[in-house]
């Protein structure tokens, strides 16, 4: 990127360059981003009437293509550029077009500067670096694999490990020795005595099972493979016990990474799981629209299900039948006192659709009842986690009898209880967060003292660093969760370099090149959404009743709003009232263009109609401003706003009667990690349009089977769905096209069971390699728990105070 700058500098744009420094700091703002950047471009080029190549071809217009941010000071600019994925550099540019490259100490005491809260004094804010903790682990090279992590750690562990062959069955044989279930052995017993023995004995139970018919069941044969040293585990039948242990021969002659990862997924490892969603009203009914629930609610009971349902199965293959092992699936969540006529009060309650799946509802303790019998937001979750683990721990322990097998942590609260639970424990450690907080809040780790009484944003991001660099594995739902697109940034790829001024500085937060993060997008749950062309799995009065609701029904008490012709295509939308959900920007975009209402109704299932009824002060600022633009845009007549909270099977319906009407959906939101709503409405086979801000980008392939809209263009995003309609109109199977095209996708790539297949290997593969490897996390672990207990807990505990005082 430096001989970018110098090309700019060697020819005539130079000129260009300091006239548009000299434009930007004659306005008012002083610390651009991307797109305020391109936009003061723009408008730079028309102002001087520059040729149509120079904004995207000149030099200049490269360079300021790859630069994310501009901070202007009085006699120079700081420039911090992105080359490529997952890179920055940075440069200060003086009034003389003097250049030079910038630390990222300088980077951030210079932000520090700008909010006016620089200390001039050296070495009086605390550094956070974490990169010399990954300095001696694997890293990815090639930021297109990113993500692919578990491939890459096992070829470059494989490799290494392979060189010495002796080594390797040790290892082999001690890991194959430790496998048991509740005090039965499992996989080889004492009659195999070291690694010489196991490969000739593994040659000989090949040749007896090679014997036996292939579906010869392993209960005829296990007393006969028991006195050759070989335990359940290894199949429920002769074929699938021969494949097993053909597939480990292999692994002992001639030792292949793939091999390796096909016989480890094969083996029984996890028993029980206990998946951490601790925020919000975590319950199976009742719940949805309420404040700090949605999407992530539905994910975990969906990924619980799935999970049992994988292990029955994977258990079943592997011949534990006989020994009557059963999965068991935990979600720890907390018990709320007032739980409002919700189940979240109950301690313990079934996951339908389960034989051994269970919500555990663990109370916070009580430090000032005002607070903690009530609801929690998740912004101010945090003083509770410690001695809510403590508390978990117990009930967890007497649950399953034992240790879980995995944890996996749900949302930042719930990855900071996975690490204190699996330091704890001694447990392997995934991540899943859903979103994080940082990227959705421009500017909040910046001007975080100011929004503290608010957000507590100190407390979430260092619960955050600590949490996934904790992590033995995470899980994001897309790529670009991780280190965003050519031209934006990633929601982890935020946390590697950011000042929170007074507090500390992180100059490395995260290793984004690291392998232990993994694309696992979630599924959708079949049984709830499915196409609505399926007629046959219907209800036709559950049909008609939802219509009459979204259409025509009069209650006041939970609908807003009668359509003066209810037969108009719908533009529906469905998310809980909240900024960055952005449903009164969508009702904005539909105010603002005439055309659309005269051929359109829009339908919007949004959590509540009063402000009354609400005590979440986002919610209530976004039903003010609801109704606020119905007024101002003169809408009435031409929108419906349901107040519902919808039980599942209603909201897989909705979908359907809405695609009945060749409507469409849309999700307009700010920002969104991935996109629930996105797969359900697919599924269903409403044509959808989702914004290009976040996970939908790697979900819909634009105008192939879906589209994507910025909804800070209010007419762009109006012109896009008219269109649509207009197509629709003129070409009469356009519609049908692409809602088939919407379903295809989704049934190929964001199913439960790809989901849960690959997050079962993924623990089952790093859980071999941090026994294999002896990999020694010790002092990363120590970092982070000084980071916990001298930052994190003084914090918390500052937060419990307030609490104390309402």
């Amino acid at each position: 990127m430096s001989e970018l700058i110098k090309s700019v500098l060697k020819c005539d744009e130079k000129s260009d360059l300091r006239q548009f420094a000299s434009e930007l700091r004659s306005s008012e703002k002083r610390y651009l981003l991307r797109n305020d950047i391109e936009r003061a471009f723009a408008e730079y080029c028309e102002e001087h009437q520059k040729p149509s190549y120079f904004y995207h071809s000149s030099y200049l217009g490269k360079l300021l293509y790859y630069t994310q941010e501009m901070i202007l000071e009085d006699e120079s600019i700081c420039m911090i550029v992105r080359p490529k994925i997952a890179s920055q550099e940075v440069y200060r540019i003086d009034e003389d077009l003097t250049v030079e490259p910038m630390t990222v100490q300088d980077l951030l005491d210079l932000r520090d500067r700008f909010v006016d809260r620089h200390h001039p004094s050296e070495g009086d804010v605390l550094e956070l670096d974490f990169q010399p903790f990954y300095d001696y682990s694997p890293t990815i090279r090639d930021p297109k694999n990113i993500g692919k992590g578990v491939q890459f750690l096992n070829r470059y562990l494989s490799s290494k490990l392979f060189q010495d062959p002796r080594q390797w069955l040790e290892m082999l044989f001690e890991f194959l020795s430790l496998h048991s279930y509740n005090g039965l052995q499992l996989l080889i017993n004492e009659r195999i005595k070291n690694r010489r023995e196991l490969s000739e004995r593994v040659k000989e139970a090949i040749g007896f099972v090679s014997q036996r018919p292939d579906d010869d069941p392993f209960d005829n044969f296990r007393f006969d493979l028991q006195e050759i040293g070989f335990e359940p585990g290894w199949g429920n039948t002769a074929v699938r016990v021969r494949e097993t242990l053909e597939i480990l021969d292999e692994l002992i002659d001639s030792p292949d990474d793939a091999v390796l990862e096909s016989f480890i997924s094969r083996i029984p490892m996890i028993f029980r799981v206990v998946l951490i969603s601790v925020h919000g009203w975590f319950g199976q009914e009742g719940v949805l629209g309420r404040p700090d629930t949605g999407g992530q609610v539905v994910y975990v009971l969906d990924q619980a299900r799935s999970l049992e349902k994988r292990l029955q199965q994977e258990f079943h293959d592997q011949g534990l039948d006989v020994l009557g092992v059963h999965p068991k699936v935990i979600i720890l969540s907390r018990s709320i006192p007032e739980a409002e006529g919700t189940r979240c009060d109950e301690r313990l309650e079934k996951v339908r659709g389960t034989d051994n799946g269970w919500i555990l509802r663990v109370p916070f303790r009580e430090f000032n009842p005002h607070v903690t019998q009530k609801w929690i937001s998740r912004f101010e979750i945090w003083p509770y986690l410690e001695t809510f683990v403590i508390d978990a721990e117990t009930e967890l322990l007497a649950e399953f009898k034992g240790k879980p097998d995995l944890i996996i942590g749900n949302y930042s609260d719930g990855n900071l209880v996975a690490f204190l639970m699996a330091r704890r424990l001694n447990v392997t450690q995934c991540n899943i967060a859903h979103a994080l907080e940082k990227s959705k809040y421009l500017f909040s780790n910046l001007y975080w003292q100011d929004l503290e009484n608010q957000y507590h944003f100190s407390l979430q991001f260092t619960a955050d660093l600590i949490a996934m660099n904790a992590a033995n594995f995470v899980i994001s739902s897309t790529y670009q969760e991780i280190v965003g697109t050519p031209d934006s940034i990633g929601q982890y790829e935020s946390y590697a370099c950011f000042t929170m001024p007074d507090l500390y500085h992180v100059v490395n937060g995260i290793e984004l090149f690291s392998p232990k993060f993994n694309v696992v997008p979630p599924g959708v749950n079949e049984a709830v959404y499915f196409p609505y062309k399926r007629k046959e799995d219907r209800i036709p009065a559950n049909a008609e009743r939802l219509e009459e609701m979204l259409f025509t029904l009069d209650d006041p008490s939970q609908i807003y709003g009668n359509l003066d012709d209810p037969k108009k295509r719908p533009i529906f939308s469905m998310a809980r009232l909240d900024r960055i959900k952005n449903l009164t920007g969508l009702a904005e975009c539909f105010g603002q263009s005439p055309e659309l209402q005269e051929r359109c109704n829009l339908i919007l299932i949004a959590g509540k109609l009063r402000t009354e009824d609400s005590t979440d002060s986002e919610e209530i600022a976004e039903i003010e401003k609801l109704y606020h633009i119905i007024d101002q845009y003169e809408l009435q007549g031409k929108v419906r706003w349901l107040g519902v909270r919808l039980p599942k099977a209603d909201s897989g319906e909705i979908y359907r009667v809405i695609a009945d009407r060749k409507g469409v959906f849309v999700q307009p939101a700010l920002f969104e990690a991935f996109g629930l709503t996105i797969l359900e409405a697919m599924i269903s086979g409403l044509p959808t349009f989702a914004t290009q801000f976040g996970g939908p980008l790697e979900i819909i392939q634009d105008r192939v089977n879906g589209f994507y809209i910025n909804p800070t263009n209010l007419e762009e995003t109006a012109d896009k769905i008219l269109k649509f309609v207009s197509k629709c109109d003129e070409h009469p199977h356009y519609w049908e096209e692409i809602s088939e095209r919407a379903m295809e996708r989704v049934y190929s790539a964001y199913t439960w069971k790809i989901h849960t297949t690959r997050l079962l290997s993924l623990a089952k593969i790093y859980g071999f390699w941090n026994y294999t490897s002896k990999e020694n996390r010790e002092d990363l672990l120590r970092y982070l728990e000084a980071l916990f207990y001298l930052i994190f807990k003084p914090r918390a505990q500052g937060l419990l105070q307030a609490h104390y005082q309402r």
